[in-house]
C-alpha cells in the first residue's frame, strides 16, 4: 500500500513480531483512533477510510486484542453455548452449526457440554459462562428444568436463546416446528390408509417430545380417530427396540410413528427379529432424517429438520436479543418448517391393497 500524499510505500512492521494497531494506522495513513473506530464497528466514518483500514488489516494479518476491545466497548464479544453429551445427531449438529455461525458473526464462542441436563447442571453452566462475561447464551437443551433456568436469566439481563420447537416456553426461542412435523408424519400414514397408528414419543419432560405428541394427536383427531396408541421412549434405539418387541406381538397395529430416527431404528430391528415385514406388516416413520436413514433396511421414511438453518437463525436471534430490541423490532422468524421424506418403510396396510 502506498501513501496517497507521497506515492511512497508505507512501512510494514518489523519481521519477527506480530502487527499492532499502530502498524495498521501507519499503513492505512490514518490515526490510531480511526483504526479503533473501524475495529469497534462505529459508523461515523467515510467509506473510503473504512475500506483503507480494512485493507491494511488484511495485508498485515492484524488481530485485534479482544481484552482491550472489551475495555473500550464494554462488550466481551463472547457468547456461550450449552449442550449435552448425549451424542444424538440433531443436538450435536445444531451445536456445531451454532459454533460456526457465531464465529462467522464475529463472536468468540465458549461451549459447555453437560453429561446431564439437570437444573443444577444447567445453572452451573450458566454461571460459568457469566463469569466469562458472555453477552448471551444459546441453550440446546429444551427440557423443563433447563427452561426454568433460561427463564430465570431474563431477570439478570443475560439473554438466553432456547433451541426447541415452540414459541411459548421462553422469550427467545428457535427451532423446527415440531407439531407440524409430527402432523406431516401422521398425515402421511393416514393418507396411506392406516388407522391404528402408534406414536412412540420421546421423554415428555422434553418440549420437542410434547410437540411431536401434540402433532400426532391433532392429526388423528382431525381424521376422526382416537389417538390412544401412545408409548413413551427415551430417544434411544434401545427404547425403540423394547417397544418394537412389544408391538411385534400385536396384530392391531399397522403403523408406528417414532419421535426420532434412533427409536425408529430400534423398532425396525425388533420387528425384523420377530419376522414382521416392514412395510408389508407394519409401516414405520421416524423424525430427524439422520444421515443413515436412507441406508437402513428398508430405507426410513422420516421428517427432515434443517439443523443448519436452526443454528444460523439462533445466532441471528441472539444478536437481536443482545441488542435489546424495541417492542416492535423485527425479530427473525423463530419456527422453521420441516419436510417429509418418503422412503420404503411406509406403504398401505395389507387390507386396503387390491
Amino acid at each position: 500500500m502506498t501513501d496517497p500524499a507521497t506515492g511512497t510505500a508505507r512501512q510494514r512492521p518489523g519481521a519477527g513480531r506480530p502487527p499492532v494497531m499502530a502498524d495498521v494506522a501507519r499503513l492505512a495513513g490514518v490515526s490510531h483512533q480511526t483504526v479503533s473506530r473501524v475495529i469497534n464497528g462505529q459508523s461515523n466514518l467515510r467509506p473510503e477510510t473504512r475500506l483503507r483500514v480494512e485493507e491494511a488489516i488484511r495485508q498485515l494479518g492484524y488481530r485485534p486484542n479482544s481484552a482491550a476491545r472489551a475495555l473500550v466497548t464494554r462488550r466481551s464479544g463472547t457468547i456461550g453455548v450449552i449442550g449435552s453429551k448425549s451424542g444424538f445427531w440433531g443436538p450435536s449438529t445444531v451445536h456445531r452449526t451454532i459454533q460456526a455461525a457465531g464465529r462467522e458473526a464475529g463472536f468468540f464462542v465458549s461451549s459447555v457440554n453437560l453429561p446431564d441436563l439437570t437444573r443444577d447442571a444447567v445453572s452451573d453452566a450458566v454461571e460459568h459462562l457469566r463469569d466469562q462475561r458472555v453477552e448471551g447464551i444459546v441453550l440446546i437443551a429444551a427440557n423443563d428444568e433447563a427452561l426454568d433456568v433460561a427463564r430465570a436469566q431474563e431477570a439478570v439481563g443475560v439473554p438466553v436463546v432456547v433451541v426447541e420447537g415452540s414459541l411459548y416456553n421462553a422469550r427467545w426461542t428457535i427451532g423446527v416446528d415440531q407439531a407440524a412435523g409430527a402432523g406431516l408424519a401422521t398425515q402421511h400414514l393416514l393418507d396411506l390408509g392406516h388407522t391404528e397408528i402408534v406414536h412412540l414419543s420421546g421423554p415428555l419432560q422434553w418440549t420437542e417430545a410434547r410437540g411431536r405428541l401434540q402433532g400426532w394427536q391433532l392429526a388423528m383427531h382431525q381424521a376422526g380417530l382416537r389417538p390412544s396408541q401412545h408409548l413413551e421412549g427415551d430417544w434411544s434405539a434401545a427404547s425403540g427396540y423394547r417397544v418394537g418387541a412389544e408391538l411385534a406381538r400385536r396384530d392391531d397395529v399397522t403403523a408406528v410413528f417414532a419421535a426420532n430416527d434412533q427409536m425408529a431404528l430400534g423398532v425396525l430391528r425388533a420387528l425384523w427379529e420377530a419376522g414382521r415385514s416392514v412395510p408389508d406388516d407394519v409401516s414405520v416413520v421416524g423424525f430427524d432424517d439422520i444421515p443413515e436413514a436412507a441406508y437402513l433396511i428398508p430405507p426410513l421414511t422420516t421428517v427432515r429438520q434443517d439443523f443448519t438453518a436452526v443454528g444460523h437463525r439462533a445466532i441471528e436471534i441472539l444478536q437481536t436479543a443482545i441488542g435489546g430490541p424495541e417492542p416492535d423490532a423485527d425479530v427473525p422468524e423463530r419456527l422453521i418448517q420441516p419436510e417429509l421424506i418418503v422412503r420404503a418403510s411406509t406403504a398401505a396396510p395389507r387390507e386396503t391393497e387390491n
